[in-house]
């Protein structure tokens, strides 16, 4: 068993690289719909229709998408590091990439659960979910991700994780949503911090990180390289 542990935390630039949109690529609106409508639970109050449709359509773009470089590299340094992922993602490709051991910040895409009952969780992989689709307690199926103003259930499971790291690495994220962004200042002092993202990301104690500058593909493979060297 590997004795160092690597903790990465993914955002919506690692699946860009497999076609998958972010958010901030539309100013807030996905495909013309308005982000605060189909992820609050008040637009589920207000058209829970047109949230379902929503979903439907990321879910079934999302299974067509395939896992990049970056996904299948950091499911490859599970072969000499214990390797855990923190994703914001709803999507499942860094499952898909091999990783073994995910934690979604922001639930999943691919299953779906109670309006009522939050453990009454079903896994339906790519389908559509329509009003009068029934979890097991009979209430209306509502797509199992953390929707504005709802809790992050995972948050302290994967505070744990970051507070034991040997290694963190970022991707693909601004760093700006919380309680995401917060996860970074759980971190052990003086351990290797890595940050891959083509922009400028404003990081607290900016010092302390080593920056590749690069999209999410080819920043894993340098900085796997560079990982690797140190064994």
């Amino acid at each position: 068993m590997p004795d160092k542990k690597i903790v990465v935390i993914s955002g919506a630039g690692i699946s860009a690289e497999s076609g998958l949109a972010t958010f901030r690529d539309y100013g807030g609106l996905w495909e013309g719909y308005d982000i605060e409508e189909v992820a609050s639970p008040q637009g589920w109050e207000d058209n829970p229709d047109k949230i379902l449709e929503f979903y439907n359509l990321r879910r079934k773009q999302a299974a067509k998408a395939k896992p990049n470089e970056a996904h299948k590299g950091l499911a490859d340094l599970e072969d000499d590091f214990d390797v855990v992922i923190i994703t914001q993602n709803v999507d499942d490709l860094h499952e898909r990439g091999g990783s073994t051991n995910v934690i979604h910040l922001h639930g999943e895409l691919r299953k779906v659960r109670s309006e009522k009952d939050e453990t009454l969780i079903k896994d339906i992989g790519g389908k559509a979910i329509k009003l009068g689709d029934l979890a097991s307690d009979g209430a209306q199926l509502r797509p199992h991700v953390v929707w504005f103003g709802e809790m992050v259930p995972m948050i302290e499971p994967a505070v744990k994780e970051v507070s034991e790291a040997d290694i963190l690495i970022v991707i693909g994220t601004s760093l700006v949503v919380y309680p995401a962004a917060g996860l970074i200042e759980y971190a052990k002092e003086n351990i290797p911090k890595y940050i891959i993202d083509p922009g400028e990301p404003q990081l607290f104690n900016a010092d302390e990180w080593f920056h590749y500058k690069e999209k999410a593909g080819t920043g894993v493979k340098k900085l796997i390289e560079k990982i690797k060297e140190k064994l």
